[in-house]
């Protein structure tokens, strides 16, 4: 009888702590792409709307 719980299929890390390693991950890439002067996707909770800022401050609204 091969039983998995939850803590098996993600190799025993909780959901807290996965959440936290994923937004880690993002946090550091976004870093990267502002070394390398590229656009970081983000999302605008005024407009409702994705964009793209641009190392030099501008968005550009999809």
């Amino acid at each position: 009888m091969n039983e998995e719980n939850e803590l098996d299929s993600t190799c025993g890390v909780s959901d807290k702590e996965m959440t936290y390693r994923f937004q880690q991950g993002v946090k550091i890439e976004n870093e990267i792409k502002q070394l390398k002067g590229l656009p970081i996707a983000g999302y605008d909770l005024e407009k409702k709307k994705a964009y793209l800022e641009y190392p030099d401050g501008h968005r550009e609204y999809a």
